[in-house]
């Protein structure tokens, strides 16, 4: 969709909103802005509630496992900072096992 239709679009929806609400503010009695502000209003933070992402709570093994990574990552790794022959491998699986992991 492009910039153009989005805004003869947003035109479009803006008249119907503008319809349905002059009614409603001639019943109610209240002045046709306020109606209009309140509904643009709870929209928009309808549409930013919904967009909202929920964070995943970090289980007490995640933790532990970062903590263990972060322990055990500097053996495994060269004095520049790289990662050592199969250093990275080798630190993942040292640090599940420090964390307690795979209690099959």
């Amino acid at each position: 969709m492009t910039p153009e239709e989005k805004m003869l679009m947003a035109a479009r929806l803006r008249a119907m909103a503008d319809a349905l609400l002059i009614p409603t503010a001639m019943v109610t009695g209240l002045p046709h802005d306020l109606v209009t502000g309140f509904v643009e209003g709870t929209t928009v933070g309808a549409v930013e509630a919904g967009k909202a992402k929920k964070k995943k709570k970090v289980s007490a093994y995640n933790r532990a496992y970062k903590r263990a990574f972060k322990r055990v990552a500097s053996k495994y790794k060269l004095k520049n900072g790289k990662w050592k022959a199969n250093g990275f491998k080798r630190a993942v699986k040292e640090a599940h096992r420090i964390a307690g992991g795979k209690k099959k």
